[in-house]
């Protein structure tokens, strides 16, 4: 769970601090990234974001979805089927996740 929330005058005094609120942190834009490639289930992105572990991940994604960034999408088939990607409001931060990972490309490794 997020530790601090913003009443309307936070957001409209620091629209910065409010955006890292939603998706700071170490696995929240790794998670957005990956979920702008492509719809996964929740064992292909624990599979893929490897030192992520099952509990983080499971909170991560709530907290995403709580947010409005991310969808999940329950299947009613047996075995259980789940799926997660961005909605629309998730989508607008493509170019800023881009952007993110041609910074770390250049300045970060």
């Amino acid at each position: 769970m997020r530790k601090q929330k913003h009443d309307l005058s936070d957001v409209i005094n620091c629209p910065m601090e409010a955006t890292l609120d939603l998706i700071g942190g170490k696995w929240k834009g790794v998670i957005l990234f990956r979920l702008s490639e492509r719809t996964y289930r929740f064992n292909q992105l624990g599979r893929i974001i490897c030192k992520i572990s099952a509990r983080t991940l499971t909170k991560q994604l709530r907290e995403l979805e709580r947010d409005g960034l991310i969808r999940r999408t329950v299947y009613a088939q047996v075995p259980p089927k789940v799926e997660y990607d961005l909605t629309e409001k998730g989508k607008t931060l493509k170019p800023v996740l881009i952007a993110l990972k041609q910074w770390g490309s250049t300045y970060a490794l």
